[in-house]
């Protein structure tokens, strides 16, 4: 499939570190944390763990460690359908498409639950046909903006003349809880929101790219070392220390089978600092450095990221003959999925 466009969104409410541990610091977040908690939330917002900045969708950031569940899923339902339309718009207009003329809706995202789905909202804002193919793809976690694409794939071989949109949309702002667990204080530190969008025809596009040979690993006897759980009706990550090195070996395996054609770059899922220095031995010589500028800007948007990375990588360079780019995401299962971009 070819890929006619990418664009991707952010909301307009940013923070640095600095700031996010000022807020904690003015927070009645002190009187429910441990010592020992407090001070790892402030190694990581005052230290150089490779996030500057971090933009939240939710309002009143300071207070969301006292929304309730109802109050954080309403959150979600108001502001995700949003800066999904935005992104989604922009992509649009890149690829000189009407609303009308989209076939198909994909949306993926795993920090909110909304039925029917983030496709309805956005398909009332955008205006599309009321036959178009709505589909949610949820439950996928970090690495689910590149299975989306395969599902995309999958419709455009079966509907070569259609236009199908894709959108990785997370808003880890609404999904956000606080207790004395490391893995909990450390995603709170490491998580924001984000929205990227993509549109695919079976026939070349303005960027004379396309996206072809997927591939995929999944790990259920480590499910519990990444992945959602509920507690009082809210989202809590389970996040354990092994991360970066189960990371690591599920993108070894992907990257033996990954084929004889040429790579020019690799694009992955950022994670985090420690994710990122366990991948770089892996692909080596390869640099992860768009991945490192997605993280410090962005923080870790959860599914949109590898997008990011991926247009932040065509900022400077355009795969050719030399190379295709090998694009890489993981997260919940415990998972990971690859494909190209080459022409």
């Amino acid at each position: 499939m070819h890929l006619h466009a990418l664009a991707t969104a952010v909301p307009e409410t940013a923070f640095t570190q600095s700031q996010c541990w000022d807020i904690v610091q003015q927070s009645n977040v002190r009187e429910r944390l441990h010592k020992r908690s407090m001070l790892i939330m402030r190694t990581i917002l005052r230290g150089d763990l490779g996030i500057a900045t971090r933009h939240f969708a939710v309002q009143g950031i300071s207070g969301i460690f006292d929304r309730t569940a109802d109050q954080l899923n309403q959150a979600f339902r108001t502001e995700g359908p949003k800066l999904a339309a935005r992104a989604l718009t922009a992509a649009l207009a890149k690829a000189g498409v009407k609303p009308a003329a989209l076939d198909a809706l994909l949306i993926c995202t795993c920090t909110g639950y909304i039925c029917p789905g983030l496709t309805s909202y956005v398909a009332e804002l955008l205006g599309l046909r009321p036959n178009t193919f709505l589909q949610d793809l949820v439950g996928l976690g970090c690495g689910a903006a590149i299975p989306s694409l395969r599902a995309a794939n999958a419709i455009l071989a079966a509907q070569p003349d259609a236009t199908v949109a894709c959108i990785a949309l997370e808003i880890c702002s609404a999904a956000f809880y606080l207790d004395d667990d490391p893995g909990v204080i450390i995603s709170a530190c490491l998580f924001s929101d984000g929205a990227a969008a993509t549109i695919w025809r079976a026939t070349p596009g303005p960027t004379g790219l396309r996206c072809f040979e997927f591939n995929t690993v999944h790990l259920p006897a480590e499910r519990d070392k990444l992945r959602f759980e509920q507690r009082d009706g809210k989202l809590r990550n389970l996040l354990d220390r092994t991360v970066p090195q189960l990371a690591a070996g599920a993108v070894t395996h992907l990257w033996a089978e990954r084929g004889p054609r040429p790579v020019s770059r690799v694009v992955t899922h950022p994670g985090g600092r420690d994710v990122l220095d366990a991948l770089e031995p892996v692909v080596a010589p390869y640099s992860l450095a768009a991945s490192r500028t997605v993280l410090r800007d962005f923080g870790n948007m959860s599914s949109p990221s590898v997008l990011f990375g991926l247009e932040e990588t065509l900022q400077t360079a355009t795969p050719d003959a030399a190379g295709d780019f090998w694009l890489v995401s993981f997260g919940a299962g415990f998972s990971a999925h690859s494909c190209r971009i080459g022409i």
